[in-house]
């Protein structure tokens, strides 16, 4: 959200950086746990339902990755950096700009115009349908799991 006194704004710094951190100390865990299941004797205990869910995980991981790289495009990035680059990118035919401000979700940096139009800066053009791609395929997969650990269960038990 845009305060009304301060057009001009981009990402929280704090918000950031909180993200960052928790973004990769997840990051890293799954990185642990997958890695952990390379293992000869957890390989050969494999189900179908434990491959799905594994590769849920990956998919997941992937993802939080690529977010956390468009997040560090953010990092040392100046108000004076956006509002040049605002100026730089600005399309032909744009009239003024009038504010900027971040997005988290979807990862983003927004320039206004007075007509009304946005246009985005600083993120990479594949992040946001990355991620949109990669957390479908983790949901995919983990419906997958859960309906291939259920049919295990009812057959079994």
């Amino acid at each position: 959200m845009i305060a009304a006194s301060n057009p001009w704004q981009g990402h929280n710094f704090a918000g950031l950086l909180v993200i960052l951190m928790i973004g990769a100390a997840t990051l890293l865990s799954l990185i642990g746990y997958l890695c952990s299941r390379l293992t000869r004797p957890v390989r050969r205990e494999y189900t179908p339902f434990r491959l799905w869910r594994d590769l849920s995980l990956l998919a997941a991981a992937a993802a939080i990755a690529v977010y956390l790289w468009g997040c560090l495009h953010l990092l040392f990035l100046e108000d004076q950096e956006l509002a040049e680059k605002c100026e730089l990118q600005r399309p032909a035919g744009t009239p003024t700009l009038v504010g900027r401000r971040g997005d988290f979700i979807p990862l983003r940096v927004v320039c206004e115009a007075s007509n009304g139009h946005d246009y985005s800066i600083v993120i990479p053009g594949y992040v946001n349908p990355t991620v949109a791609v990669l957390l479908l395929l983790a949901l995919t997969c983990a419906l997958a799991s859960a309906a291939l650990h259920h049919r295990q269960r009812t057959t079994h038990g």
